[in-house]
């Protein structure tokens, strides 16, 4: 039997990954990567879309106490400019 390589959806050629409300941008490889939780959304037709989305660039050295793993937080009104500010801030262009 063939081993299928599972792939992530990136954005950016970024990594990309949702788990329920939380979703994870960047790769557990590079020394951060940013957690973005969606709090609320709105109905769009029949979408949902995010309108309020917390942000927050977190260190992958597991090594590190909890209280300092997060080094940035914001708030922000979509999607759109949460994945425009964690591009910023983990520079990606």
């Amino acid at each position: 039997m063939a081993e299928t390589k599972k792939s992530f959806f990136t954005y950016k050629g970024v990594p990309l990954v949702r788990k329920g409300n939380t979703i994870y941008f960047g790769n557990m490889y590079d020394d951060y990567v940013v957690m973005i939780e969606i709090l609320e959304t709105e109905k769009q037709g029949d979408l949902d879309v995010a309108n309020k989305v917390r942000l927050r660039k977190m260190a992958t050295d597991i090594t590190l106490p909890p209280n300092e793993q997060i080094v940035k937080k914001a708030e922000k009104s979509s999607l759109y400019e949460a994945l425009d500010m964690a591009c910023a801030w983990l520079k990606i262009s």
